[in-house]
């Protein structure tokens, strides 16, 4: 496995900001951070490598079977468990700005590292959606895990951690800088970040408060090593990142879409980049900047419809694997492509 993540599925409900009227809600949608994460992981690995994205499901009673059919196409290392409830189910409501507001409409199932198998054990990377307390829990429970299945010559996995909109709160401040050495890469998004300093963006992304938060919570150390990276998502205007060692540079990085008319719900957006980031790491060696424009790649497939974007057609002969009619290489190759000095912006830290 090159990628598991511990984030759920669930079956959504997504409903339109008012201000588009025209748009109606729509049912009964493949969802939830684990699964777009999953999928972000997928962009990158047609079959067989499609096996190393790990994902668990819990199907509920109520489970349909077209969900189930469309999961099986991407011929994922996904484990399917039998749940005698029904599927966790949520309802997304969208304001401005691209604002979310986030219920759950059944009992949620939530993952744990014990609920892990030897298989996504073995993990090179892990996506974690959780609480700072939850989240060291969660990291140091799959590292003694690992140690006991595999002993201590495994190498150690990739943390990747996305903290939970709802505890970004200056209340847990203190919490998330004692989580971040046990992960390599914080990623919340802008709203997110400055929630944890008390700030809110009133006016978009405002680029220096995105800076300085990130700073000061670099500055605490990320990684076992301090060698970690904070990312932070900033919808439209792509992502920043910044990182705990003094000798990288840190940097903003563009979002794929320029034009945000492509943009038709950006509900797993977040999770996608960090799938497409994770597996990113995982094969090029720790490069953020390469694996950040993975993310941003994935990022772009999961916003361009509601819902999952929608492989096209297999990897069969030479032919590349299309997912929304477009292959996920060119994809990243134009986005690498594109006038570097138009695209990367260096922060000065301070």
């Amino acid at each position: 496995m090159d990628f598991c993540t511990l984030g759920m599925f669930i079956i959504d409900d997504i409903y339109p900001p008012p201000s588009a009227p025209d748009q109606t809600p729509q049912i009964n949608i493949i969802g939830g951070a684990g699964t777009f994460s999953a999928v972000g992981a997928r962009l990158f690995s047609p079959p067989p490598q499609s096996k190393s994205v790990g994902w668990v499901i819990d199907a509920g009673t109520d489970f349909p079977s077209e969900l189930r059919k469309t999961v099986s196409s991407w011929e994922t290392g996904v484990l399917f468990r039998p749940r005698d409830a029904l599927t966790t189910r949520g309802w997304n409501g969208y304001g401005e700005n691209d604002h979310r507001a986030f219920k759950y409409l059944t009992e949620k199932k939530r993952l744990t590292a014990e609920d892990l198998t030897e298989e996504l054990l073995a993990s090179k990377s892990f996506h974690l959606i959780c609480s700072a307390v939850r989240c060291s829990e969660l990291a140091q429970r799959i590292k003694e895990r690992r140690a006991e299945a595999f002993g201590e010559d495994l190498p150690e996995a990739i943390i990747v951690w996305e903290p939970v909109p709802d505890l970004c709160v200056p209340d847990e401040l203190e919490n998330t800088k004692a989580a971040l050495s046990r992960i390599d890469v914080l990623s919340p998004n802008h709203e997110e970040l400055g929630a944890l300093f008390g700030f809110e963006h009133s006016n978009g992304v405002e680029r220096d408060a995105v800076e300085r938060h990130a700073a000061e919570l670099a500055a605490s150390g990320i990684g076992p090593k301090g060698e970690g990276v904070i990312v932070v998502r900033s919808g439209k205007q792509g992502c920043y990142i910044a990182h705990s060692s003094k000798d990288k540079s840190n940097c903003w990085l563009p979002a794929y879409h320029t034009d945000q008319t492509k943009v038709i719900d950006p509900t797993g957006g977040g999770n996608g980049f960090l799938g497409g980031l994770s597996v990113g790491l995982v094969r090029t060696g720790f490069d953020v900047i390469e694996a950040a424009r993975w993310g941003s790649v994935a990022a772009s497939f999961c916003i361009e419809q509601v819902g999952m974007p929608r492989l096209t057609s297999a990897a069969v002969s030479d032919e590349a694997e299309r997912w929304n009619g477009v292959s996920v290489g060119e994809r990243l190759e134009e986005l690498k492509g594109r006038n570097e000095s138009d695209h990367v912006t260096s922060a000065v830290e301070g």
